[in-house]
């Protein structure tokens, strides 16, 4: 999910847009404007960074267990058709 930082820089730069004469409308907007962004981002099912880290170490581990079972697996195998 982005962060509130992005978020921030977002609305400031919707903001330097606005006029600053009309302050009620800039800060209505802005409030309007984080509301939707917030409920949009979470409705996308978006992960954090350190979410999104976390699963590729757990798939990369099962990947190399994986491997070695696959590798395990045709030792096997092969001992069979030996034997035969």
């Amino acid at each position: 999910m982005p962060s509130i930082q992005h978020l921030d820089a977002l609305l400031q730069q919707v903001g330097k847009i606005i006029p600053k004469d009309l302050p009620n409308l800039h800060k209505d907007l802005e409030n309007n404007l984080r509301r939707n962004l917030d409920e949009l981002f979470s409705r996308m099912y978006l992960v954090t960074r350190e979410e999104f880290d976390l699963q590729t170490a757990v798939l990369a581990k099962t990947r190399a267990k994986l491997t070695a079972l696959q590798q395990r697996v045709a030792q096997l195998e092969q001992q069979l058709q030996t034997k035969d």
